[in-house]
């Protein structure tokens, strides 16, 4: 008896959001949608109960991870992303023997899908509430339940029911709204940093773009140096002004917006319908932006070993790094953690980056570089293959539309041949550009201190969304065009 004998009564049996039976009108999926995301922001307005206190370990990945330090969503969609990476890993192995394209594979592959989330809820959290003390309990609370371990159980409960509402209102919007949850979680994250960045009135102690320019033109904005001067200059590119965040973040949009629409068109004609063409798009980035939350919640992950193993050996060996303030400062850890803004790399600038040497700094930039362009060319190939878009499913699906590739053989070997010259490296080629952005973008930093990956997802998510929705209402005033699309 194989593992899936032995899984399936479990696996079967995992609560799921049933698919709609029939078709779903437009506005339907819209309300859906908005539902959910009101119900999100809800959600992250939901502080902890019994926290005094609170460390945010993923402050760095928050707006990627898409939670809210301290509420019930505290763990966003790490989990999710966590136990996705698993999957990849041990599918592109072929370990788990799953055919996607069989009903019976399917339901095992989402019911070890959701288990998998289960578990890295409880590997994530657990730690986080009992090990590293990044939460402290309210002592009246403690006192008047008996003990301290009653509050922090009280607290990871609060942290998982927020996890596995994550997880079905992803699962709510899949199947019943428009896009992903996941991608739209993102958006709503980034997008309120991003409105943030340029509206703030400053009450957070975090200036808007706007106020702060309206604020250095009427002159009534504190410490402005001479404009005139090498301090002036920097006060315009960095904190002060932030024109280089503008520029970051205004480049980062038109370059995405760009790149999907730059894209090799394979010409198709129907093998039985005299006349009726098409093509098959292969766009610059083929895989999409999504494999980049792979690489960057694998850092994350690392990151938050790090930290916990510090906080419970009371400090890590030389070589794998010292941590001040939370962050590391040298060794292993600190090499491998991501450049997140101008200040972490400018050693000449007086930032965090000023107490290394510039050979130290250089190297963590090439090391985050590294990681990053060919964790997105690794990523982005296992996203291909494990969700049918590789040159062998995409010639099965050219095959039984009944299209065929003029001047070649309707063959499914002979189409794949012919993919096989395209997808493959374009999805490489793609995977690793978006990882060189995402970097460059921290470097040169953006509007609201949003990650270069945080926006290189929004900018992606929202296009790809703005195509569905287009394609949603072309449904809807023609319905025979859902018939075309697959129903």
């Amino acid at each position: 008896m194989g593992w899936k004998e032995t899984a399936e009564p479990v696996l079967t049996r995992m609560p799921t959001v049933q698919r709609p039976e029939g078709h779903v009108p437009f506005k339907r999926k819209l309300t859906w949608t908005a539902g959910v995301l009101v119900l999100y922001f809800f959600l992250t307005n939901v502080t902890l109960y019994g926290v005094n206190t609170s460390t945010d370990l993923f402050g760095q990945f928050r707006s990627l991870l898409a939670g809210a330090q301290g509420s019930v969503l505290h763990l966003g969609i790490g989990p999710i992303v966590t136990a996705s990476i698993v999957l990849q890993l041990l599918g592109g192995a072929d370990l788990l023997g799953l055919d996607t394209n069989d009903p019976r594979d399917q339901v095992l592959y989402q019911g070890l899908q959701k288990l998998l989330v289960v578990v890295m809820i409880c590997l994530t959290g657990l730690p986080m509430v009992f090990v590293g003390g990044f939460f402290q309990p309210e002592q009246a609370l403690a006192a008047a339940l008996g003990s301290t371990m009653a509050v922090q159980w009280l607290i990871f409960g609060q942290i998982f029911v927020g996890a596995i509402l994550i997880l079905f209102m992803d699962e709510i919007v899949s199947k019943w709204g428009v896009g992903s949850g996941i991608g739209l979680f993102i958006i709503a994250g980034v997008s309120q940093s991003l409105v943030g960045g340029f509206i703030s009135p400053g009450m957070e102690g975090q200036t808007g773009i706007i106020p702060q320019w309206i604020a250095i033109i009427t002159g009534s904005a504190q410490n402005v140096p001479s404009l005139l001067t090498g301090e002036g200059i920097q006060f315009l590119l960095f904190d002060g002004g932030s024109l280089l965040a503008l520029a970051t973040t205004l480049f980062i949009f038109a370059i995405v917006v760009y790149a999907e629409s730059v894209r090799v068109e394979i010409p198709l004609s129907h093998a039985r319908v005299k006349g009726a063409r098409g093509r098959f798009p292969v766009k610059l980035i083929y895989a999409s932006v999504l494999p980049m939350i792979l690489v960057r919640a694998l850092q994350a992950n690392i990151q938050f070993l790090g930290r916990i193993l510090d906080s419970q050996l009371g400090g890590l060996p030389a070589w794998l790094g010292n941590y001040s303030g939370g962050q590391p400062t040298s060794g292993f850890f600190y090499y491998l953690a991501p450049i997140q803004q101008p200040g972490d790399w400018m050693w000449w600038a007086g930032g965090p980056a000023a107490t290394h040497e510039a050979w130290q700094v250089l190297l963590r930039v090439a090391v985050d570089l590294g990681f990053m362009v060919v964790g997105g060319a690794i990523f982005a190939i296992f996203w291909v293959e494990t969700t049918d878009m590789g040159p062998e499913a995409t010639a099965k699906q050219i095959q039984n539309s009944g299209m065929q590739i003029p001047g070649f053989r309707q063959n499914t070997g002979v189409i794949e041949k012919v993919m096989e010259r395209y997808i493959p490296q374009v999805t490489v080629l793609g995977g690793a550009l978006v990882g060189l952005l995402a970097v460059m973008a921290n470097m040169l930093g953006t509007i609201g201190a949003v990650s270069g990956t945080g926006l290189l997802l929004t900018v992606s998510i929202t296009y790809k969304l703005y195509e569905e929705i287009a394609e949603e209402q072309l449904m809807e005033m023609h319905p025979m065009m859902r018939e075309m699309f697959g129903g």
